[in-house]
Formats: structure tokens, C-alpha cells, sequence
């Protein structure tokens, strides 16, 4: 791997709607759909749904360091979704939908509980922010179906009424950082 080739691993809900927002960034490189912070082994979409794994949906984001930093990257995070909303984005409601970044190094940690006590302190938001903060343990990869939902299945209405919005916002707020 190319040694400016980074990982972030981000929770902010479905993470059919992390992947369309952030394989939509210049300098990201893949984004893989997955399973993160529990403690069962390869766990399924099923076991996952039943909050009985103590896993997150996440997407494992490799980037290019020299193109997009990790702050960047937590910019778009904190924009896409929800950090005041404990375990839920919107109808999506359970542990597995909960608002986590995964650190893996202390340097992303630092920048990470940084920003979020910016952001506290300025009362960007109506509440408190509720995104966790730990240290990345194990990544799962996702069942095949879901990597490239969004861009799979624009017209079905998951996709067009709570991943579009989040894309809209993506190209409003962060024009200059996208793929073109």
C-alpha cells in the first residue's frame, strides 16, 4: 500500500449512506461497507440488526493523506449526519446505527476529540454531540449486496428520501473536495 494511503473507520448510521457520501471525496481511495466495535467474529447483517453483537455499521475509508486529511474527512463526517442522536440516524433506530469513529492511531484520536469539543463548545448543534470516540479493534466486511448501494439503487426509496439528502448536502458544503 502506498505509504500516504491512510484508513479512517466511520459509523454515522446505514452505512450504505457513509459509503455514498465519502466515496464521492477527492483523495478517497475505497470504501468498504462493514461491521465494527462488538464482540462477536464475523458477524452477519442479521446478527448486527439484532443489537446482540455489539457492532456498529461502518465503512473502512483507505485515503490518500496527500489529497484529504483525516481532519477533512471528520469535516464531512460531522456534516453528513446526526452526532447528537444516540444509537439512531433518522428511522434508523439501534446500537448499530450509532454515530463512532474508530481511531487508528493516537494522532486521529487527538484530531478527533478535538474537532468533536469545537464543535460542543461552538453550539453548532441543538444538543450535545453523542459520537464515540475508540480505539479501532477489528473490521468485518459487510455482505456483497451492500457495497455500492446507493449508486446500485438511486431510485429505491431508502436511497432517494435519506441517502440523497446527505449527498446533496455532501455537494453543497464540500464542492471543492469532490471527484469529479
Amino acid at each position: 500500500m502506498n505509504e500516504n494511503y491512510k484508513l479512517a473507520t466511520f459509523g454515522a448510521g446505514c452505512f450504505w449512506c457513509v459509503e455514498a457520501v465519502f466515496q464521492r471525496l477527492k483523495g478517497v481511495i475505497s470504501v468498504q461497507s462493514g461491521y465494527s466495535g462488538g464482540h462477536k467474529d464475523n458477524p452477519t447483517y442479521q446478527e448486527v440488526c439484532t443489537e446482540s453483537t455489539g457492532h456498529a455499521e461502518v465503512c473502512r475509508i483507505t485515503f490518500d493523506s496527500e489529497v484529504i486529511s483525516f481532519e477533512e474527512l471528520l469535516k464531512v463526517f460531522w456534516k453528513t449526519h446526526d452526532p447528537t442522536t444516540l444509537n439512531q440516524q433518522g428511522a434508523d433506530i439501534g446500537t448499530q446505527y450509532r454515530s463512532a469513529i474508530f481511531y487508528h492511531n493516537d494522532e486521529q484520536k487527538e484530531i478527533a476529540t478535538r474537532l468533536k469539543e469545537e464543535l460542543d463548545a461552538s453550539k453548532v448543534f441543538d444538543s450535545p454531540i453523542v459520537t464515540e470516540i475508540t480505539k479501532f479493534g477489528k473490521f468485518y466486511p459487510a455482505e456483497s449486496y451492500h457495497n455500492d448501494y446507493y449508486n446500485n439503487n438511486p431510485a429505491q426509496p431508502y436511497c432517494s428520501f435519506v441517502i440523497t439528502p446527505k449527498v446533496k448536502t455532501l455537494e453543497a458544503y464540500f464542492a471543492d473536495k469532490l471527484k469529479r
